[in-house]
């Protein structure tokens, strides 16, 4: 199979803008990210794509492979979508811009979910306590006795009734993979009722019938969404 791995790189984020091109070490975190994923070897391809000149600059003057959108994209799928949609693809890793810590592990999981012919879509999750579950900003996961998702939620799912009975919960780490065909198809379909509500795209896969492969990981990811994750991530380097 063709895969190949796509970083959607947004300039303007709006809790902590520019922080793409924050320096984390002697690198940048988008450039890190991307030194990141091509150092798997997993892919038949790695690039970015950004709606940034700062971005698109940094990357082209390191080495790095890059494509300018075209237009402006409601999120980093859709950004993916206009950049894959000519190219002979098969199936697309998402790796989020915002992780300079992305290793092998994690993503070698996500494309060995693809040995099955069946999978369309595939994400990650792992395992998480009730208290972090307890917090709307960590997206939960609740899955069959396949690994197929049930429903992705802010709120805390499963909810336990009974404290007699245990329960799981599940991060969703938000690195997806998809084929192209879905993927393409996804752009096309409307924001679904329960994505609006949520705030969450995953649902649109399914609303519309789309199942979603999960595979569980310990890969204990650092998100830089505010100046306080970057000051860990600086730590932990």
């Amino acid at each position: 199979m063709n895969i190949v791995a796509v970083i959607p790189a947004r300039y303007a984020a709006t809790r902590f803008p520019g922080k793409l091109m924050q320096m984390l070490g002697t690198k940048t975190i988008i450039r890190h990210v991307y030194d990141n994923t091509v150092a798997t070897g997993l892919f038949k391809d790695v690039f970015i794509v950004t709606d940034s000149d700062i971005i698109f600059k940094e990357i082209k003057e390191n080495g790095g492979k890059v494509i300018m959108s075209k237009k402006e994209h409601e999120s980093g799928s859709d950004r993916i979508a206009e950049a894959v949609a000519e190219m002979n693809v098969d199936i697309i890793i998402n790796v989020q811009g915002d992780e300079p810590f992305i290793k092998k592990e994690p993503l070698e999981k996500l494309v060995r979910l693809f040995d099955d012919q069946n999978v369309q879509v595939a994400s990650l999750m792992r395992k998480i306590s009730k208290e972090e579950a307890g917090n709307p900003n960590n997206v939960k996961v609740v899955t069959d006795r396949s690994g197929q998702a049930l429903y992705f939620s802010r709120s805390i799912i499963p909810y336990q009734r009974d404290e007699r009975t245990s329960a799981g919960y599940f991060l969703h780490v938000g690195v997806y993979a998809y084929k192209k065909d879905v993927l393409m198809s996804f752009t096309k379909w409307p924001q679904s009722s329960l994505e609006k509500i949520e705030k969450l795209e995953q649902l649109r896969y399914l609303e519309n019938g789309i199942k979603i492969k999960m595979a569980e990981t310990d890969y204990n990811n650092i998100a830089i969404d505010t100046p306080e994750d970057l000051e860990r991530a600086k730590l932990l380097l």
